[in-house]
């Protein structure tokens, strides 16, 4: 049995010298008879191998033949790496919480472990299915590629909380048994009270642990009467609980500041968030837990949870927040901030997972653009940096149009096609099903990359053509439907005074468009760089700049004064229907 290569390698820098070394011919020491054969990078790093002899020596095997690492805090960590995003569905996908996933996939991929998809949905108030599927559809279209979860199974299945109560319920009556929990039977009318009580008093909220001093004698009388019930955790009242953070290092919580006693099991049996949480990660074997650093004030009690189970705690992470421009935490005030808007929005998906790759991460080869694979063999949790990561739009829209110049006409075509054919610039006209927004939501298309309509042939070869003149100025797919639109109808033609430049006035763009005709007239066959030759010594022959005599014909021709480059325009238009439209142009806006 031969242990993935990348994690130990990983685990034993993180140990021992916190940096990489240069790798070696792997030169695999004899192990004792029984124990694992351990082959890696550093056996033959002068600086690493005394220190490697003694971590083969760390490296035991259980009796269930799982292969295990005794970390630095003596922890067994199972070789294979396992890690999970569990977001609660009650909400679309955040790109703070797309962050989190996508840094766990990298993990997993960067040391060959596995990356677990777990569904949270013991908030059954807010809870949605439409929020299910909206998680498996977000991370499907990134790329993020599931090991184990809801819908594909797994050696721990079921993946969803709700489905699992039982072995909740099971276990919190175990901490009963041990003295580490206990019966509460105050009911929301007591609880207020005590609310308004702390409110008043300026209090810290909390339970008041009223029930935790009950009698046994008590306790059974109130369970025979049927009494309703919650089961809360027995936080030690002294001392404090330590643990250690990948990134901000150790951590101690006074045990008189973690949550006083919060319920674990609920009346209707329902357990809460943090009673699932740590017995799925438990049983699902989960090693390293990444999540947001809003998680660590709970993260105290969680620990505290584990050691009243008996069990080992997970390495923990956790990642810092998502901020806006103005250092407040991301929201809608400062734009999209569900990865649902961004796709509606025109972004593609490699401009996304590229760019939230690097808030807050930083990778050592010095590129800005990276591959999901490419970012799975080059993460390291190390590189994620401690201060909260500031998300810049216009970087992100930097990224877009990098990722849009390198596709070919054939994906770009794929790419900008539905946010075309959604954009009503057809009608019905396609050879596709009925296209109304409804219609594709019946179909299940619930985005603006998914539609009904397939193009004719007529309409795909024109669109082939534009597809390279366009890709340079397309920031967001949804720039396209106004680029490509003056080629399937007649624009509107703009006023008069928004055609004439700021240094002509009417009869000199008059002028302008009558001589612009006979260029036209002539660019068919042409290069793109003999039609401008063309253009330009018809600007030297009327005395006026270049761009004042090409922003009138573009205007007229493609109704925008923005549109793919002229002379590719006018010459897949046609050259007779770019001379009707400016003819229709001069009759309408500069007659006479």
């Amino acid at each position: 049995m031969i242990v993935q290569e990348t994690f130990v390698r990983q685990m034993c820098v993180r140990a021992h010298v916190r940096q990489t070394c240069a790798p070696a011919a792997p030169a695999a020491p004899a192990a004792p008879a029984g124990w694992l054969h351990l082959r890696h990078p550093l056996d033959g790093c002068t600086s690493c191998s005394r220190w490697m002899a003694g971590a083969i020596g760390h490296l035991v095997q259980s009796a269930a033949e799982r292969v295990y690492f005794l970390g630095s805090n003596r922890r067994r960590i199972p070789v294979e790496a396992r890690v999970r995003y569990a977001p609660s569905p009650t909400g679309m996908q955040h790109i703070g919480g797309v962050r989190t996933a996508l840094f766990n996939y990298l993990y997993a991929r960067s040391v060959g472990g596995k990356f677990i998809l777990r569904l949270e949905d013991t908030d059954q108030t807010r809870y949605g299915e439409e929020y299910v599927r909206n998680l498996y559809d977000t991370l499907g279209w990134l790329g993020m590629d599931w090991d184990e979860g809801g819908d594909k199974g797994g050696p721990f299945a079921p993946y969803v909380q709700s489905q699992r109560f039982d072995l909740y319920k099971k276990y919190a009556l175990e901490l009963v048994e041990k003295g580490q929990a206990y019966y509460c039977f105050c009911d929301e009318e007591r609880l207020e009270r005590i609310r308004k009580i702390q409110t008043m008093n300026k209090m810290a909220p909390g339970y008041d642990r009223h029930c935790r001093s009950l009698s046994p004698q008590e306790v059974k009388e109130s369970l025979d009467a049927g009494k309703p019930f919650v089961i809360r955790l027995a936080v030690p009242l002294e001392g404090s609980t330590k643990f250690h953070d990948q990134l901000l290092g150790d951590i101690e919580w006074k045990n008189e500041d973690v949550n006083p006693d919060p319920v674990l099991l609920k009346s209707d049996g329902f357990p809460t968030y943090h009673l699932a949480n740590i017995v799925d990660d438990h049983f699902m074997e989960i090693t390293h837990v990444m999540r947001a650093q809003e998680w660590i004030p709970s993260t105290p009690l969680h620990v505290i949870m584990y050691k009243a189970f008996g069990w080992e705690h997970p390495e923990y992470c956790h990642l810092p927040m998502v901020m806006g421009q103005d250092g407040q935490k991301l929201s809608k005030r400062h734009g999209a901030t569900s990865c649902n808007e961004f796709r509606n929005n025109g972004y593609l998906k490699e401009a996304i997972i590229n760019y939230v790759a690097m808030l807050g991460c930083s990778y050592e080869d010095g590129r800005d653009m990276f591959t999901l694979e490419e970012l799975g063999k080059l993460f390291m949790m190390e590189h994620i940096n401690k201060a909260p990561a500031v998300f810049d739009y216009k970087k992100l829209e930097w990224f877009n149009g990098q990722y849009m110049r390198l596709k070919t006409d054939d994906e770009l075509f794929d790419l900008t096609w539905p946010f075309i054919a959604n954009s009503g610039l057809f009608g019905g006209c396609g050879e596709g099903e009925q296209n109304s927004p409804e219609a594709r939501k019946s179909a299940g298309l619930l985005f603006a990359d998914q539609t009904l309509l397939v193009p004719t042939a007529a309409q795909k070869d024109t669109l082939m053509k534009v597809m390279p003149l366009i890709r340079e100025r397309l920031h967001f797919l949804t720039d396209a439907p106004a680029m490509v639109a003056f080629l399937f109808g007649e624009p509107v033609i703009p006023p008069a005074e928004e055609i004439v430049p700021k240094k002509l006035d009417a009869a000199k763009t008059r002028e302008v468009l009558r001589a612009a005709k006979d260029v036209i007239a002539k660019i068919g066959g042409l290069t793109e760089e003999q039609a401008n030759e063309l253009f330009h010594a018809a600007a030297e022959a009327l005395g006026v700049k270049l761009g004042d005599l090409m922003m009138p014909i573009r205007m007229a021709v493609t109704g925008s004064r923005v549109s793919p480059p002229l002379v590719g325009s006018i010459q897949i238009l046609g050259i007779e229907a770019s001379l009707a439209r400016i003819d229709r142009t001069l009759a309408e806006r500069f007659p006479g």
